[in-house]
């Protein structure tokens, strides 16, 4: 394990966690290991999560709609305030790419363990990201820097840029607000609805049109930064295998990256960076096509929930290292340190029909997690647990790490027969007929291969 040589001394004396489920567990456990107090949040329907039962202090703030609770920014920051916390981390989803919380946590002398307001403004709202990438030479599919007003003009764009064509919220993030059209009646036919769309989900109906890479992958780049202008990225994580633009199965590295490429990609990443001032985690996202081009898609300002791959293969703490450069601790590692000798992979076990994805609350009345030499879970459910209908449907992630994808395959399609949740329908069958398929093992797959894998499943 890689680790930073300030470990002995707590950058914070409290620590408040603006989030829930097995990410608020995560950070309670690496706030623990260098010796900070923790406060969890949790809404009436989580009072009896694991995060509540494992944080030094504990503070109900509503009822279970998210956004009289976790997306309450005055009820997160006055339980920071009533429990003298000087930090706030707000893990991944609710906050933790709220521009105006960041804002505000600091107008409160609160530190958000996060990047800075203005960095989560840059890269939050997408056309700016890409006139942003744009700037920085970041190599990018066509498409507009700018929202389209309306369809006719949305229509001129594709013309220009030439179909097929995607339109997506400039607002947008986490798979949402995306549609691909392919001609000038399927556009026509589509704006207003996605535009109406965007604007119920993200606040804001404002679009822009890219053209459409047919048959990508979806390779990330982790970054971490401090407040001193150091920067490293550390690996990619190939994120390919998605339904309807929402990952499932994440790896570090990515089958189709070698070391060239990945250098070139990192230092794109960096670039882009650089060009914002960015502080602490982020993760830029690209599409990496047949021709093993690459282009920028997205920055997330956050720590992802697909991290724990990178951590596996790297040995480097995320969490520890989102919370030292909050405290404006200097980055102790350097590119040369990153080292990506091995492979690990993830999956995200859902409660949820494993054939049609829709989600199964209730209570869980038996459990068993896999384990043995590299296999991780990072769950927050227990036996008895009861699933509660209001949030996303994730239980947890299994990770395994192996020295190669080989190994890495076979080790996660036992941890997947190991795994039992009853009670409650999980995806737990899905991964592993997945796992099973030839083309995955063979790496053989592209954003679209689901679709296809789901279809011959029926």
């Amino acid at each position: 394990m890689i680790q930073s040589k300030s470990d002995s001394t707590p950058p914070f004396k409290k620590v408040l966690i603006a989030n829930r489920g097995e990410i608020a567990l995560r950070v309670i456990r690496a706030c623990r290991e260098l010796g900070i107090s923790t406060v969890a949040v949790y809404s009436t329907a989580d009072e009896h999560s694991l995060h509540v039962k494992h944080a030094d202090e504990a503070v109900c703030i509503g009822p279970p709609q998210s956004k009289l609770s976790y997306l309450n920014m005055a009820a997160v920051l006055s339980a920071a305030d009533i429990t003298d916390a000087d930090a706030i981390h707000p893990g991944y989803g609710f906050l933790s790419e709220n521009s105006e919380f960041a804002r505000l946590c600091r107008e409160c002398d609160i530190t958000f363990i996060g990047p800075t307001a203005e960095n989560i403004e840059a890269m939050g709202e997408k056309t700016r990201a890409r006139r942003i990438a744009r700037d920085a030479g970041i190599p990018m599919l066509p498409g507009t820097v700018e929202a389209v007003p309306d369809a006719q003009a949305a229509l001129v764009e594709a013309e220009k840029i030439g179909w097929p064509v995607i339109l997506k919220a400039a607002a947008g993030g986490g798979g949402r607000g995306i549609h691909v059209v392919r001609s000038s009646e399927q556009l026509l036919g589509a704006f207003d609805r996605v535009s109406a769309e965007a604007a119920a989900a993200f606040g804001s109906p404002a679009m822009y049109v890219e053209k459409f890479c047919e048959h990508p992958r979806h390779v990330e780049i982790q970054v971490l930064c401090d407040k001193f202008g150091n920067r490293l990225f550390l690996g990619e994580r190939d994120c390919t295998i998605q339904r309807r633009h929402q990952k499932l199965v994440e790896e570090c590295p990515s089958p189709v990256v070698d070391a060239e490429l990945r250098k070139r990609m990192g230092e794109a990443a960096l670039k882009l960076c650089e060009s914002v001032k960015y502080e602490n985690v982020g993760t830029v996202e690209f599409l990496v096509d047949e021709n093993r081009n690459f282009y920028f898609m997205e920055m997330n300002t956050r720590i992802q929930v697909e991290h724990p791959v990178t951590e596996m293969v790297t040995g480097i703490d995320l969490i520890k290292e989102q919370i030292r450069s909050a405290a404006g601790m200097k980055l102790t590692l350097k590119q040369s340190d990153i080292r990506i000798q091995s492979h690990a992979i993830e999956v995200r076990v859902n409660a949820e029909d494993p054939v049609k994805f829709t989600p199964s609350p209730g209570t869980i009345t038996a459990l068993h997690v896999p384990g043995g030499f590299g296999v991780r879970v990072d769950s927050f459910v227990y036996d008895q647990y009861k699933v509660v209908p209001f949030y996303d449907s994730m239980l947890g992630k299994l990770i395994v790490h192996a020295p190669n994808r080989d190994d890495a395959v076979a080790k996660m399609r036992q941890a997947l027969d190991e795994f039992v949740v009853e009670g409650i329908r999980t995806n737990i069958p899905f991964h592993r007929n997945l796992f099973a398929d030839d083309r995955f093992r063979r790496s053989e797959y592209d954003t679209n291969f689901l679709e296809e894998f789901l279809r011959n499943s029926e």
